[in-house]
Protein backbone atom coordinates (compact mmCIF):
# COMPACT_ATOMS: atom_id res chain seq x y z
CA UNK A 1 0.00 0.00 0.00
CA UNK A 2 2.79 2.90 0.76
CA UNK A 3 4.69 1.67 -2.08
CA UNK A 4 2.08 2.38 -4.78
CA UNK A 5 1.34 5.48 -2.56
CA UNK A 6 5.10 6.65 -3.06
CA UNK A 7 4.86 5.35 -6.62
CA UNK A 8 1.69 8.55 -7.00
CA UNK A 9 3.94 10.82 -5.39
CA UNK A 10 6.82 9.93 -7.89
CA UNK A 11 3.83 10.27 -10.44
CA UNK A 12 2.94 13.52 -9.55
CA UNK A 13 6.62 14.53 -9.64
CA UNK A 14 6.92 13.71 -12.94
CA UNK A 15 3.64 15.25 -14.27
CA UNK A 16 5.39 18.68 -12.74
CA UNK A 17 8.47 18.13 -14.62
CA UNK A 18 6.43 17.49 -17.63
CA UNK A 19 4.46 20.81 -17.42
CA UNK A 20 8.05 22.54 -16.68
CA UNK A 21 8.82 21.91 -20.02
CA UNK A 22 5.81 22.89 -21.36
CA UNK A 23 6.35 26.80 -19.56
CA UNK A 24 9.98 26.78 -21.40
CA UNK A 25 8.50 25.51 -24.05
CA UNK A 26 5.87 28.53 -24.26
CA UNK A 27 8.43 31.12 -22.63
CA UNK A 28 11.06 30.53 -25.65
CA UNK A 29 8.13 30.72 -28.08
CA UNK A 30 6.62 34.08 -26.45
CA UNK A 31 10.03 35.47 -26.90
CA UNK A 32 10.30 34.37 -30.64
CA UNK A 33 7.14 35.73 -31.25
CA UNK A 34 8.42 38.86 -29.35
CA UNK A 35 11.25 39.63 -31.44
CA UNK A 36 10.06 38.32 -34.95
CA UNK A 37 6.73 40.03 -34.87
CA UNK A 38 5.10 36.51 -36.15
CA UNK A 39 1.47 36.54 -35.16
CA UNK A 40 1.25 32.79 -35.68
CA UNK A 41 3.99 31.46 -32.85
CA UNK A 42 2.26 34.38 -30.69
CA UNK A 43 -1.59 32.79 -31.25
CA UNK A 44 -0.05 29.24 -30.62
CA UNK A 45 1.53 30.45 -27.33
CA UNK A 46 -1.77 31.57 -25.94
CA UNK A 47 -3.51 28.34 -27.52
CA UNK A 48 -1.11 26.28 -25.46
CA UNK A 49 -1.39 27.43 -22.29
CA UNK A 50 -4.93 25.15 -22.23
CA UNK A 51 -3.04 22.27 -22.25
CA UNK A 52 -0.92 23.52 -19.02
CA UNK A 53 -4.18 24.81 -17.85
CA UNK A 54 -5.47 21.47 -18.09
CA UNK A 55 -2.37 19.24 -16.84
CA UNK A 56 -2.24 21.58 -13.77
CA UNK A 57 -5.75 20.71 -13.02
CA UNK A 58 -5.22 16.81 -13.38
CA UNK A 59 -2.13 17.46 -11.12
CA UNK A 60 -4.42 19.04 -8.51
CA UNK A 61 -6.83 16.46 -8.59
CA UNK A 62 -4.53 13.45 -8.20
CA UNK A 63 -2.86 15.82 -5.14
CA UNK A 64 -6.45 15.77 -3.93
CA UNK A 65 -7.15 12.50 -4.14
CA UNK A 66 -4.27 11.22 -2.01
CA UNK A 67 -5.45 14.00 0.66
CA UNK A 68 -8.74 12.36 0.76
CA UNK A 69 -7.68 8.46 0.49
CA UNK A 70 -4.38 8.07 1.87
CA UNK A 71 -4.08 11.00 4.59
CA UNK A 72 -0.81 11.35 4.67
CA UNK A 73 1.22 12.88 7.28
CA UNK A 74 4.65 14.27 8.23
CA UNK A 75 7.39 14.05 4.99
CA UNK A 76 4.75 12.80 2.53
CA UNK A 77 1.59 15.61 3.70
CA UNK A 78 4.78 18.08 2.86
CA UNK A 79 5.56 16.69 -0.29
CA UNK A 80 1.00 16.18 -1.42
CA UNK A 81 0.76 20.12 -0.21
CA UNK A 82 4.33 21.47 -1.66
CA UNK A 83 3.21 19.98 -5.52
CA UNK A 84 -0.22 21.90 -5.38
CA UNK A 85 1.42 24.81 -4.88
CA UNK A 86 4.35 24.23 -7.37
CA UNK A 87 1.83 23.18 -9.58
CA UNK A 88 0.22 26.75 -9.44
CA UNK A 89 3.11 28.42 -10.10
CA UNK A 90 4.24 26.80 -12.98
CA UNK A 91 1.10 27.38 -14.23
CA UNK A 92 1.56 30.89 -13.69
CA UNK A 93 4.55 31.00 -15.98
CA UNK A 94 2.78 29.62 -18.55
CA UNK A 95 0.05 32.86 -17.95
CA UNK A 96 3.17 35.51 -18.05
CA UNK A 97 4.24 33.67 -21.13
CA UNK A 98 1.12 34.17 -22.71
CA UNK A 99 1.37 38.06 -21.56
CA UNK A 100 4.48 37.93 -23.82
CA UNK A 101 2.96 36.91 -26.43
CA UNK A 102 -0.18 39.05 -26.09
CA UNK A 103 2.52 41.68 -25.95
CA UNK A 104 3.91 40.39 -29.53
CA UNK A 105 0.75 40.14 -31.51
CA UNK A 106 -0.40 43.48 -30.04
CA UNK A 107 2.16 45.19 -32.29
CA UNK A 108 2.64 42.95 -35.41
CA UNK A 109 3.36 43.96 -37.88
CA UNK A 110 5.59 46.22 -36.24
CA UNK A 111 8.46 44.29 -33.36
CA UNK A 112 7.30 45.64 -29.83
CA UNK A 113 10.78 45.53 -28.59
CA UNK A 114 12.59 49.10 -29.76
CA UNK A 115 16.70 48.68 -30.55
CA UNK A 116 17.88 50.50 -28.09
CA UNK A 117 16.85 48.06 -25.45
CA UNK A 118 16.73 45.01 -27.40
CA UNK A 119 20.02 43.52 -25.38
CA UNK A 120 18.95 43.70 -22.15
CA UNK A 121 15.03 42.24 -23.09
CA UNK A 122 17.17 39.38 -25.07
CA UNK A 123 19.14 38.43 -22.00
CA UNK A 124 16.14 38.92 -19.41
CA UNK A 125 14.35 36.58 -21.60
CA UNK A 126 17.84 34.27 -22.08
CA UNK A 127 17.40 34.08 -18.09
CA UNK A 128 14.13 33.38 -17.46
CA UNK A 129 14.20 30.36 -20.03
CA UNK A 130 17.08 29.18 -18.55
CA UNK A 131 15.75 29.33 -15.18
CA UNK A 132 12.37 27.10 -16.36
CA UNK A 133 15.20 24.91 -17.83
CA UNK A 134 16.88 24.42 -14.54
CA UNK A 135 13.62 23.90 -12.82
CA UNK A 136 12.61 21.19 -14.63
CA UNK A 137 15.63 19.13 -13.81
CA UNK A 138 15.24 20.56 -10.17
CA UNK A 139 11.96 19.13 -10.16
CA UNK A 140 12.66 16.10 -12.00
CA UNK A 141 15.97 14.73 -9.48
CA UNK A 142 14.95 16.53 -6.90
CA UNK A 143 18.31 18.46 -6.81
CA UNK A 144 18.77 20.79 -3.34
CA UNK A 145 22.07 22.13 -4.46
CA UNK A 146 20.79 23.02 -7.72
CA UNK A 147 17.52 24.43 -6.27
CA UNK A 148 19.77 26.27 -3.73
CA UNK A 149 22.01 28.09 -6.45
CA UNK A 150 19.27 28.83 -8.93
CA UNK A 151 17.66 31.05 -5.89
CA UNK A 152 21.66 32.71 -5.94
CA UNK A 153 21.36 33.72 -9.38
CA UNK A 154 18.21 35.29 -9.47
CA UNK A 155 20.10 38.16 -8.92
CA UNK A 156 20.84 38.31 -12.71
CA UNK A 157 17.17 39.07 -13.47
CA UNK A 158 17.07 41.54 -10.70
CA UNK A 159 20.28 43.39 -12.34
CA UNK A 160 18.48 43.48 -15.68
CA UNK A 161 15.42 44.60 -14.35
CA UNK A 162 17.12 47.64 -13.10
CA UNK A 163 19.01 48.02 -16.00
CA UNK A 164 15.56 48.14 -18.09
CA UNK A 165 14.18 51.04 -15.85
CA UNK A 166 16.69 52.50 -16.56
CA UNK A 167 16.72 52.98 -20.38
CA UNK A 168 13.34 53.95 -20.00
CA UNK A 169 14.08 56.66 -17.72
CA UNK A 170 17.15 57.85 -19.53
CA UNK A 171 16.55 61.25 -21.86
CA UNK A 172 17.70 59.69 -24.65
CA UNK A 173 14.59 57.63 -24.72
CA UNK A 174 12.98 58.76 -27.82
CA UNK A 175 10.26 55.75 -28.39
CA UNK A 176 7.49 57.15 -26.56
CA UNK A 177 4.88 56.44 -24.14
CA UNK A 178 3.50 52.90 -25.73
CA UNK A 179 6.98 51.73 -26.29
CA UNK A 180 7.49 52.43 -22.52
CA UNK A 181 4.88 50.73 -21.42
CA UNK A 182 5.43 47.29 -23.41
CA UNK A 183 8.77 47.25 -22.11
CA UNK A 184 7.87 47.78 -18.50
CA UNK A 185 5.43 45.48 -19.10
CA UNK A 186 8.04 42.85 -20.40
CA UNK A 187 10.56 43.59 -17.94
CA UNK A 188 7.84 42.45 -15.26
CA UNK A 189 6.75 39.43 -16.93
CA UNK A 190 9.94 38.24 -17.29
CA UNK A 191 10.87 38.89 -13.93
CA UNK A 192 7.85 37.22 -12.48
CA UNK A 193 8.53 34.07 -14.59
CA UNK A 194 12.29 34.15 -12.78
CA UNK A 195 10.51 34.85 -9.45
CA UNK A 196 8.38 31.62 -9.51
CA UNK A 197 10.94 29.29 -11.29
CA UNK A 198 12.89 30.28 -7.60
CA UNK A 199 9.54 29.20 -5.90
CA UNK A 200 9.56 26.84 -7.01
CA UNK A 201 13.13 25.09 -6.92
CA UNK A 202 12.72 26.34 -3.00
CA UNK A 203 8.92 24.16 -2.64
CA UNK A 204 11.80 21.04 -4.08
CA UNK A 205 14.15 22.33 -0.81
CA UNK A 206 11.46 22.08 1.14
CA UNK A 207 10.48 18.96 0.04
CA UNK A 208 13.30 17.20 0.55
CA UNK A 209 15.15 18.77 3.84
CA UNK A 210 11.92 20.02 5.64
CA UNK A 211 13.57 23.31 5.37
CA UNK A 212 13.17 26.84 3.62
CA UNK A 213 16.66 27.84 1.95
CA UNK A 214 17.84 30.84 3.05
CA UNK A 215 18.47 33.66 0.46
CA UNK A 216 22.58 34.78 1.03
Amino acid sequence: MREAFHDQLDAIFTDLAEICGQVEVAVHQATESLLTGDASIAEAVISADAVIDANRERVEDNAFALLSLQQPVAGDLRTVVSALRMVSELERMGDLSVHVAKIARLRVPNIAVPDSVLGTIVKMAEVAEDMVRRVKSIISRRDVEAAIELGRDDEVMDQLRRRSFAELLSDDWNHGVEAAVDIALLGRYYERIADHAVSVANRVVFVVTGEQPQRG
